[in-house]
C-alpha cells in the first residue's frame, strides 16, 4: 500500500469506528447481544463501524459468535 492508498483508507474511515482496541473492550458484550437476537448497533455503533471496516476483527468476531452459539465452523463474513 502506498501513501496515497493509506490516506484514502484513513479518510474513508467511519468517524464512529472505535478501532481495534476499543472494539475488543466490548466485543464480548456485542457478541452476546447478537447471540440473543438483539441489535448491538443500538448500544455499540462504534463497534459495528469497526467490524465493517476491519477484516481481521470481523473474522475474530465471527469465531467468537460461533463459539457462543455452539457451532463448530464460523459463518462467512457478511
Amino acid at each position: 500500500m502506498d501513501a496515497a492508498d493509506a490516506l484514502e483508507r484513513f479518510l474513508a474511515t467511519d468517524p464512529r469506528d472505535v478501532g481495534c482496541d476499543g472494539a475488543w473492550e466490548l466485543i464480548h458484550e456485542y457478541a452476546e447481544l447478537v447471540a440473543l437476537g438483539e441489535d448491538p448497533e443500538e448500544r455499540h455503533p462504534g463497534v459495528t463501524a469497526h467490524l465493517a471496516a476491519c477484516g481481521p476483527c470481523a473474522d475474530d468476531f465471527q469465531g467468537l459468535l460461533a463459539a457462543l452459539s455452539g457451532r463448530t465452523t464460523p459463518r462467512p463474513p457478511t
